[in-house]
């Protein structure tokens, strides 16, 4: 996601408090919103990916996904 879709988001957001959006402008921010939260999780995998914990003992475990709750 480039600066110029965070700045249309930005811009999207402060007229849908103003004057309200038409249609293809909800259809639009809410891509655009779709593609800059992707992007985020994209970005915190691979960094949470690159996480080490060290044991007590001095080892190191790579970070692991908790199971998910039923």
């Amino acid at each position: 996601m480039d600066k110029k879709d965070i700045e249309r988001i930005n811009e999207l957001a402060k007229k849908k408090k103003t004057v309200g959006l038409t249609a293809s402008e909800v259809e639009e921010q809410a891509r655009l919103r779709r593609a800059y939260l992707d992007g985020f999780k994209e970005n915190l995998k691979a960094t949470l990916d690159q996480v080490y914990i060290e044991r007590e003992d001095g080892t190191y475990e790579k970070l692991k996904k908790k199971p998910l709750k039923n």
